[in-house]
């Protein structure tokens, strides 16, 4: 017997650029970032359950939550409630993107369970009001939701599309993990911060034009000197891209993974193959940055499903 399911494919993110200021009242960081969707998936099919449930596979599922704590089922049960529903729901998460890396693989399996969801309970429910609730749930799941690439100020969920063209990248997954709580507490220990956070037109030119060249002396992570401190070894690996030939890199998000930017496909292939070689990281990859967003699937699958 089977039952209707809905699958969709999320990608990761990198931050291009990201100025972080002082941390507010309310306990947020103001921020001005550019974020880019990488060609690095999670998959999130949601399919309907009598009793309700997450089920993950994958690479380093053994430090994700499989309960309630678990972003995507907070946003598999915000979305009920929005509908006034009992969230009656086996999701099954099947990761791609590296945990804990600064890549917002939580972020992006919540944008995808909130999408599956959608496709299973109300269709027609506008984008816009996933929004909202995409916004309650973390500063970059609303980026999730659209991929692209975008400008993010406010905490990062007010979002501008940028028309930007394709980048190369390289990602280099270092070892260990990093909790961005942890990294933005040290971000406020060193006290650098200030109200009113703005990238430099440069800076967003060089994306809007797509020219590697240009942007590579325009990266910027203000989190990047919380992350390093946190995890020396992080100087190795930023070290050891730019010595593979990388135009440029910088700690993604509140790392550890690191993103090096080359001329394309075929520079990417030789960073990434040079990385690999040098014994900094885990693995490094290459992907493009600036994919569409999320895809959703709509099929079937069998109720005991494996």
């Amino acid at each position: 017997m089977s039952s209707p399911a809905a699958t969709v494919a999320v990608p990761a993110k990198l931050n291009v650029g990201l100025a972080v200021g002082s941390r507010r009242p309310d306990g947020y960081h103001p921020v001005d970032t550019v974020f880019t969707a990488l060609s690095l998936h999670d998959t999130v099919t949601a399919e309907p359950a009598a009793e309700p449930g997450l089920r993950l596979t994958g690479q380093e599922v053994g430090s994700v939550p499989a309960d309630r704590t678990n972003l995507a089922w907070r946003a598999a049960e915000l979305l009920a409630d929005r509908l006034g529903r009992a969230p009656a729901v086996l999701l099954r998460i099947d990761k791609r993107i590296p945990v804990a890396a600064g890549l917002a693989g939580g972020s992006a399996d919540a944008a995808g369970a909130l999408l599956a969801c959608r496709q299973l309970w109300q269709p027609d429910l506008p984008t816009g009001e996933l929004a909202v609730l995409a916004a309650r749930l973390g500063s970059d799941v609303n980026f999730a939701l659209v991929g692209g690439t975008a400008r993010g100020t406010g905490r990062g969920e007010l979002l501008t599309a940028l028309p930007a063209p394709e980048l190369h990248w390289v990602l280099a997954a270092a070892d260990g993990e990093l909790s961005t709580a942890e990294v933005y507490a040290r971000f406020d220990q060193l006290e650098t911060a200030t109200d009113d956070p703005a990238l430099p037109d440069a800076l967003l030119a060089a994306v809007l034009a797509g020219d590697p060249a240009r942007l590579a002396g325009q990266l910027r992570n203000d989190l990047q000197p919380a992350a390093v401190a946190l995890a020396p070894y992080l100087e190795q690996t930023l070290a050891a891209g730019l010595a593979a030939g990388a135009l440029g890199g910088l700690v993604s998000g509140s790392g550890p993974t690191c993103a090096f930017l080359t001329r394309g496909p075929e520079h990417a292939g030789q960073v990434a193959e040079a990385l690999s070689r040098s014994g900094s990281c885990r693995f490094a990859v290459p992907v493009r940055g600036g994919v569409p967003g999320p895809a959703t699937a709509v099929g079937s699958t069998t109720e005991n499903g494996g």
